[in-house]
């Protein structure tokens, strides 16, 4: 049974799933008006799981031949023969879809669902099937799937989106790209030998490090400013202690684009997502 849900993990990448559910929760706190109900919260943090999970399920469908030729994904179960490569998986994942945008849309509101729906499309369609194998951009544009997981909690609360909404959206789509490219430089030689154009790939570690710090700069910079638009001094606080922590990590990966450091980048950077997304919670809490 334990190996059962240790394969269902992998496929539906359900650690990245709750991350992005977390953020959508954040996204209810940081929107001015009436909270949600318990149950209400309930149904949207599963909403984005699961649509989050069959993006996650069908990037790991689609990309079984990238798998095989990374040391890292050598073990996903269509790599391994654990899950059967065959259509009925793609109909399960589209069904899950269609529950999530359905109960969104039924118990929350429509734009809601709107968002739920377009985080699941573009990691799975615009990430995985377009862009992926095809430009070291592939990141950048998907890291809006961790936006919409923003943008679909905020909606929840009032459709009309504000200010506050729209700029933790902006601090997620630059959170992705130094995250993950924090990651890529660890796992060179393996994109490398799948063909896939990450951006260390593409230009090297130490170039890679140098847009990484640039892009962490921006974030950094974008996270502080909704202090100015009604949020209080716990979010601040979190924002300033995170940002000034991966900038620190930041700047030792550029004097040494090293392996090392870069694991310890990519790590930097969910503990200031972290500590950004809880203060936010904190700072003005989720439930009326």
């Amino acid at each position: 049974m334990s190996g059962l849900v240790r394969q269902l993990s992998n496929v539906f990448k359900l650690r990245i799933g709750f991350t992005i559910a977390f953020t959508a929760v954040a996204g209810v706190a940081i929107t001015p008006g009436p909270g949600l109900e318990p149950w209400q919260l309930a149904v949207l943090a599963l909403a984005v799981l699961i649509s989050s999970a069959s993006a996650g399920g069908y990037n790991q469908y689609m990309e079984r031949d990238l798998d095989a030729r990374m040391h890292r994904t050598s073990n996903r179960p269509f790599v391994t023969g654990a899950l059967h490569h065959g259509p009925y998986f793609l109909v399960i994942l589209g069904c899950m879809l269609a529950a999530s945008v359905g109960a969104a849309a039924y118990w929350l509101n429509g734009m809601s669902a709107l968002y739920v729906f377009l985080g699941a499309f573009v990691y799975s369609i615009v990430y995985t099937s377009w862009l992926k194998r095809r430009t070291w951009l592939n990141i950048v544009f998907g890291g809006l799937a961790g936006s919409f997981a923003v943008l679909a909690g905020a909606a929840a609360v009032d459709p009309q989106l504000g200010i506050l909404p729209v700029l933790f959206a902006v601090v997620l789509f630059l959170w992705t790209p130094s995250h993950f490219w924090s990651l890529a430089i660890v796992l060179h030689e393996d994109y490398k030998a799948a063909g896939v154009p990450m951006l260390p790939v593409v230009v090297g570690d130490r170039k890679a490090a140098q847009v990484i710090f640039v892009n962490t700069v921006m974030l950094v910079g974008v996270s502080l400013i909704p202090a100015w638009y009604g949020m209080g001094w716990i979010y601040l606080m979190g924002a300033a202690a995170g940002g000034a922590f991966f900038l620190f990590k930041n700047l030792q990966l550029l004097r040494d684009p090293s392996v090392k450091m870069a694991r310890a980048n990519f790590h930097a950077s969910l503990i200031q997502l972290t500590l950004l997304l809880a203060a936010a919670i904190a700072d003005v809490g989720i439930l009326g």
